[in-house]
C-alpha cells in the first residue's frame, strides 16, 4: 500500500493511491476510455442536461490555473443556465467549493498542523477569489484532522470559539475578496460551560460573522461515532440572507435525512452546502445520490464538499465490530460536487486530490423548476404533519391494515 502525505497507509479502495483504476475520478475514467460519441450519452445520463444542454465549462482567469498548476490541486468550473424570464432579470451567484487533505502528521504539535492547513488553503482561497467566487465553502472541520475516530478528549483542543483563529483568518479573504465563506469548525462555546460543537460559521463578503449553524445529525456508525465530542446541534434550519442569496449548511451526516433537507428549503433556502467528511467504505454509493435528489426534491441547488486522503492517528482505535484495531479511517475520498433542481450536475472532483470546484448558478432556475413541477403546491405538508404528530407520542400505532385472512390456514 502507497504512504499517503501524513505518514499512514492508505487503504486500497479502487487504487492504492485512492485513485479509480489510476484516474482521478468515474468521469475521466469514462472521457478517457470511451469513444466520445459513447462518452457524451454515458455523460448525459450520469449528469443530466441543464436546461436541455450539456453543461458548460467556464474559462478561468490565468492566475487561477497557475495556482492549480503551482500548488497541485484540482480545478473545475461550470455554468448552471436558467431559461431567459420577462419580468425578472438572471441571478447569477459564483460558488465555489474547498477540498483538502491535512499537512502534517497527526502527531505534529496541534498548533503546527492547523498553521499548516492555513498555509495549505491560501493559495486555493486565493484562486477562488481571484476567480470572483461569490460564496466559498470549506469541508468539515476543516482546521484540524477528523480525529473524532479515536474517542480521545485530547484533540478538543483543536475547538475554537466562533470568532477564533480560523474566523479571523477567513474574514481577511472574505474582504479582500468581497467573498461570503462558510467555515465549518469544531465551536467551543464559552458562554455555556465550553460545550463543544460540530458547528459552521457564515462569514459575511465584508468580513462580519452573520451567523452560525450547529449539525443536526450526529452519527453513532462505526468509527464515526462522533458524540464523544459533540451532540445533536440547538439552531433549528436557519437559512442565512446574504449579500448574494439566500444559503443553508447541512453538515454532513445530515446529508442522510429527508426532513433536514425539507425544512431548509422550507425556510427560503437557494443554495445549501453540505460540507463533509467521509469514507469510501461506508458512504461513496450513496454521496453522488443523496444531494442530487434533496436538490430535486426541494428545487434548490446542493454543493457537497468531502475531505480527501488518509488521516494516521498515533493510536489505534477500534470500531466495535470485532475487527482488529486500525489507526486510520480509511480514504476521504473527496468527490465534492455540486447538483442543481433541474436533476443536472456537475462532474465531481478529484478523489485523491485536493480541490476547488467552481460554479456559476442563476438561482432563478430554483423558481423555474418550483413552476415546472409542483413539488410544493402538491407536497400534502398538513398530511405528513399530521402522520409525525402521532408518530412522536408514546402510544403511537402504525397505520397498518392486515388481511383478515391472513392468519387463517384454509379458506
Amino acid at each position: 500500500m502507497e504512504k499517503t502525505q501524513n505518514g499512514g497507509a492508505a487503504k486500497e479502495e479502487g487504487g492504492g493511491d485512492g485513485s479509480i483504476c489510476g484516474y482521478d475520478s468515474l468521469h475521466r475514467l469514462l472521457k478517457d476510455n470511451l469513444n466520445p460519441h459513447i462518452f457524451q450519452e454515458v455523460n448525459r445520463l450520469l449528469t443530466g442536461l441543464n436546461c436541455g444542454k450539456p453543461l458548460q465549462t467556464i474559462a478561468l482567469q490565468e492566475s487561477a490555473t497557475s495556482l492549480s498548476l503551482q500548488h497541485g490541486f484540482d480545478l473545475q468550473a461550470f455554468c448552471f443556465h436558467a431559461d431567459k424570464e420577462l419580468l425578472r432579470e438572471p441571478r447569477v451567484v459564483r460558488v465555489g467549493v474547498i477540498q483538502n487533505s491535512i499537512s502534517l502528521p497527526t502527531t505534529a504539535h496541534f498548533s503546527d498542523q492547523k498553521k499548516a492547513i492555513f498555509q495549505k488553503l491560501k493559495p486555493i482561497i486565493d484562486a477562488a477569489g481571484s476567480s470572483g467566487v461569490n460564496i466559498l465553502c470549506l469541508q468539515e472541520a476543516w482546521m484540524m484532522p477528523f480525529a473524532f475516530c479515536t474517542r480521545e478528549k485530547r484533540w478538543c483542543e483543536f475547538a475554537e470559539p466562533v470568532d477564533g483563529e480560523s474566523t479571523v483568518f477567513l474574514q481577511s479573504f472574505a474582504l479582500k475578496y468581497n467573498m461570503v465563506i462558510i467555515s465549518s469548525i469544531l465551536e467551543r462555546d464559552i458562554n455555556h460551560g465550553e460545550v463543544i460543537w460540530n458547528t459552521a460559521v457564515v462569514i459575511g463578503n465584508r468580513g462580519n460573522i452573520i451567523g452560525k449553524h450547529r449539525k443536526n445529525h450526529i452519527p453513532r456508525v462505526g468509527d464515526f461515532n462522533e458524540s464523544t465530542y459533540y451532540m445533536e446541534g440547538n439552531t433549528g434550519h436557519p437559512v442565512f440572507e446574504t449579500a448574494f442569496g439566500k444559503i443553508a449548511i447541512n453538515i454532513c451526516y445530515g446529508r442522510h435525512h429527508p426532513l433536514n433537507w425539507l425544512a431548509f428549503g422550507l425556510n427560503g433556502a437557494e443554495i445549501v452546502f453540505n460540507p463533509s467528511a467521509t469514507v469510501g467504505e461506508l458512504s461513496e454509493p450513496m454521496w453522488p445520490i443523496e444531494a442530487r435528489n434533496a436538490a430535486i426534491a426541494n428545487n434548490y441547488f446542493v454543493a457537497s464538499i468531502n475531505r480527501v486522503g488518509t488521516e494516521t492517528f498515533p493510536n489505534p482505535f477500534t470500531s466495535g465490530d470485532g475487527k482488529p484495531a486500525h489507526a486510520d479511517f480509511g480514504h476521504f475520498y473527496g468527490s465534492s460536487h455540486i447538483s442543481a433542481p433541474d436533476a443536472s450536475c456537475t462532474p465531481s472532483l478529484s478523489r485523491n486530490r485536493d480541490g476547488l470546484l467552481i460554479t456559476d448558478m442563476d438561482l432563478n432556475l430554483c423558481r423555474q423548476v418550483k413552476d415546472k413541477w409542483g413539488f410544493r403546491m402538491t407536497s400534502r405538508y398538513d398530511l405528513y404533519a399530521e402522520t409525525l404528530a402521532h408518530y412522536v407520542k408514546p402510544d403511537f400505532e402504525p397505520q397498518v391494515t392486515s388481511d383478515p385472512l391472513l392468519r387463517k390456514k384454509s379458506l
